[in-house]
């Protein structure tokens, strides 16, 4: 009977591109077995939840060209599924592309982009289901609660209605003018305390679930971008910042630890803490003894080796971690930057550094148009590197051009030699 049944639900995988016969997919099958040799009866759920198909993505497949079709082959005992090739990278020209395979493209489309952008003509055009807004005076690192962020959220089966209730309430607690009371004041208190108020210290993220996996690379560009700035208000150079690192503390603490405990004390950890362990049955390691104990374990112990060698930290500590937690933590840490720009005297909101470098990889960018644009004019010719730096008249960069010909090289849109000497080579279209 429990054969039976596993085969009615496990049944059927293939792994590989060349596989003539189909097997049992043997994650599934092991997950029944155990839940089978614990309890003696069948699992509640047959399919562990970190497998099965997530409702909002079955729900979207269904409502595209042919999704609904491919749905119901899946679902066909006889019927194979063959994927071909899972898509790395999906742009507007690929989407555009497949006007050409006779598919209703815009009656499937949406577009988050700035009001008057070519995207948003475009999908105005073309009459897409929707274009959403994305406003000039909300930074890309303040807009998970806009549009930007909601509407893949969404797409992902995130309940973005909790989402934003955490978000709200959080935000009414970072209202509170008493101090002690008001979680982003002391948050950015301890920042100040931790780093002088002039950033001394580095910020290491830590924390304890792997579902806050892209946690510290968000909070890099939340805090680094908002808070490293070259002047105050007043225009006074104050070069401020805080750096920000890390990662799972669950597992890449070994990445970290031997050096926060024993080398510079240039930092302060942010733990981030999760009480409740986000499965419904945890793996009991020991007698006794579940796989969320060793992950508290080891937060707290290193919390205690870091304690011992007088390095500061601080803790974060969520009763869950859903939809709703997770957008008061993003709105706690938002409002936190806010007012730690406001201690320390600068202007969180703007970025131009960030516009600098925009500004100087357009003019890179133009550059390297051109460089092409000179070999291919001259397809007779071939150019070193001095030569080609004198005709785009940027004979202080010859480095940079040097770099953009083996790039456009090495992509194969030009030729070039391979002297071990890089001012011999030689750089010439392609005939």
């Amino acid at each position: 009977e429990a054969l039976d049944m596993m085969k009615v639900y496990y049944n059927g995988y293939s792994f590989s591109y060349g596989a003539h016969e189909q097997i049992y997919n043997p994650t599934l099958a092991i997950y029944f077995l155990k839940k089978f040799h614990d309890l003696c009866e069948y699992p509640r759920k047959m399919l562990d939840s970190n497998l099965a198909a997530d409702e909002a993505k079955m729900r979207y497949i269904s409502e595209i060209t042919k999704g609904r079709q491919m749905l119901l082959d899946l679902v066909t005992y006889d019927s194979t599924i063959v994927v071909p090739q899972l898509e790395k990278r999906f742009g507007i020209h690929q989407m555009l592309d497949e006007k050409s395979k006779n598919l209703n493209f815009a009656g499937q489309a949406v577009a988050v982009t700035g009001e008057g952008s070519l995207l948003a003509q475009l999908a105005h055009t073309e009459e897409w289901l929707q274009v959403f807004p994305m406003w000039d005076w909300v930074g890309g690192r303040t807009s998970v609660t806009s549009a930007v962020g909601l509407l893949p959220a969404l797409l992902q089966g995130i309940d973005i209605e909790a989402f934003l209730e955490g978000a709200r309430i959080m935000d009414g607690h970072t209202r509170n003018p008493d101090i002690r009371k008001n979680p982003a004041a002391m948050l950015a208190l301890m920042w100040h305390h931790a780093g002088s108020g002039r950033g001394d210290r580095a910020m290491v993220v830590l924390p304890y679930r792997d579902r806050l996996d892209c946690l510290a690379r968000y909070l890099q560009q939340l805090v680094m971008e908002s808070l490293g700035k070259e002047k105050d208000l007043m225009g006074k150079i104050v070069e401020q910042g805080l750096t920000v690192f890390g990662n799972k503390g669950s597992t890449d603490q070994h990445a970290y630890v031997q050096q926060l405990r024993e080398g510079r004390s240039d930092f302060f950890a942010t733990f981030i803490e999760v009480h409740e362990e986000g499965v419904e049955a945890s793996i009991e390691v020991e007698p006794g003894i579940h796989s969320g104990d060793f992950l508290q374990g080891f937060l707290l112990g290193t919390r205690e080796a870091l304690s011992e060698k007088k390095r500061p930290s601080l803790t974060l500590t969520l009763e869950r971690l859903n939809a709703k937690t997770l957008g008061s933590l993003i709105a706690l840490f938002e409002r936190s930057v806010g007012l730690y720009a406001f201690l320390i005297g600068i202007n969180a909101y703007h970025q131009p550094g960030v516009e600098s470098g925009k500004k100087a990889a357009a003019e890179i960018v133009a550059l390297k148009k051109n460089l092409f644009s000179i070999l291919k004019n001259e397809p007779a010719q071939n150019f070193s590197v001095e030569e080609l730096a004198h005709k785009t008249e940027k004979q202080d960069a010859a480095d940079l051009i040097f770099s953009l010909l083996e790039s456009l090289k090495m992509n194969g849109r030009i030729k070039g030699t391979s002297e071990a000497d890089p001012d011999l080579r030689r750089y010439s279209a392609k005939s």
